[in-house]
């Protein structure tokens, strides 16, 4: 696909996977978010401690959780919230959001899953964990559900670069998340990947050459974020200490950085997010804040002015 092909996605001028989901199941698909009390392996102490660098999930928890909760209450709860808010929702789908929520007994991880799929409104999952804790017997009995239940796989990959990966106390390198990758989709599992753009460490070049190893995966869609400082986590120590450390993306930088990325991503990859919002009571930095509502047009804005769309600059490898 070069400059000189039509645009094959429209005003957006990306995959994305809304209009992806709408075509393939008949109209809006939803989570909602749960927490089933998962933690993770740098968190409690068999890779490490403290967990990642950046990480506070207090600043992406809706409102509406309530942890005390079962599973099953919490979809309920949720379900209400969102109807009022989404009342056009076709399908809703449990999202295992918090933490890495395939770390744990195998047993226990199967109940919850099945607690969840056992709510008569709800379709499918949708899972949230790292590369390092996908073990075959995990992957397997998610395969067996997605015969019958819309299964989405999340894999937080987070960057490309091992530098970066082990200075933000990742615990985990490239080459597990192209394995986990790998696995996943051998199955016949559909994973969206998580990137995190920005990272300390990370320099222009490595990130859009993500968008290059990215692209030779066998992922079914990804999640984009930009870097924030988020209260309560490492990141925001170093970054009150000394900013210089913890160098962070301007607003026209990043939505100059994000199209460039788009126009190297391989184009049948679904974009599900192109960026992050964080509450303000949480987000010490940056200063300026956009919406997620007008961050994709304002990409996809960008992406008009340069006559250009995703994939326009992608380059398989063979």
């Amino acid at each position: 696909m070069t400059l000189d092909t039509p645009c094959p996605f429209g005003e957006r001028r990306y995959n994305a996977w809304n209009e992806h989901v709408k075509t393939r199941y008949g109209g809006r698909v939803q989570k909602v978010s749960v927490q089933a009390g998962f933690t993770c392996p740098n968190r409690d102490g068999l890779l490490g401690k403290g967990g990642c660098t950046f990480c506070n999930n207090d600043g992406f928890t809706p409102g509406y959780l309530d942890t005390q909760q079962t599973i099953t209450e919490q979809i309920s709860a949720g379900l209400n919230f969102l109807r009022r808010r989404y009342p056009n929702t076709q399908r809703y789908m449990a999202y295992f959001q918090s933490y890495s929520n395939t770390y744990g007994e195998f047993e226990r991880l199967r109940a919850c899953y099945d607690e969840a799929l056992a709510h008569p409104d709800i379709s499918g999952l949708a899972i949230g964990t790292r590369p390092d804790c996908l073990p075959d017997v995990v992957l397997d009995y998610l395969a067996e559900l997605s015969r019958h239940h819309i299964i989405e796989l999340e894999i937080g990959i987070e960057s490309c670069n091992d530098a970066v990966l082990a200075r933000v106390n990742r615990g985990h390198d490239f080459a597990c998340s192209v394995d986990a990758i790998q696995r996943a989709a051998a199955r016949g599992l559909e994973v969206t990947a998580h990137l995190l753009l920005g990272l300390p460490g990370e320099s222009v070049d490595s990130m859009l050459d993500g968008a290059r190893q990215l692209s030779n995966l066998p992922i079914h869609a990804l999640k984009l974020h930009q870097l924030q400082v988020v209260r309560g986590t490492l990141l925001a120590r170093d970054w009150r200490r000394d900013p210089e450390s913890v160098p962070l993306l301007g607003e026209d930088e990043c939505i100059g950085l994000l199209a460039d990325f788009i126009e190297r991503l391989a184009p049948h990859i679904l974009l599900q997010r192109v960026g992050s919002e964080v509450p303000p009571s949480q987000k010490l930095a940056p200063e300026w804040n956009v919406r997620l509502s007008e961050l994709a047009p304002r990409i996809s804005a960008e992406l008009t002015k340069r006559g250009s769309w995703q994939g326009c600059r992608y380059q398989p490898t063979h």
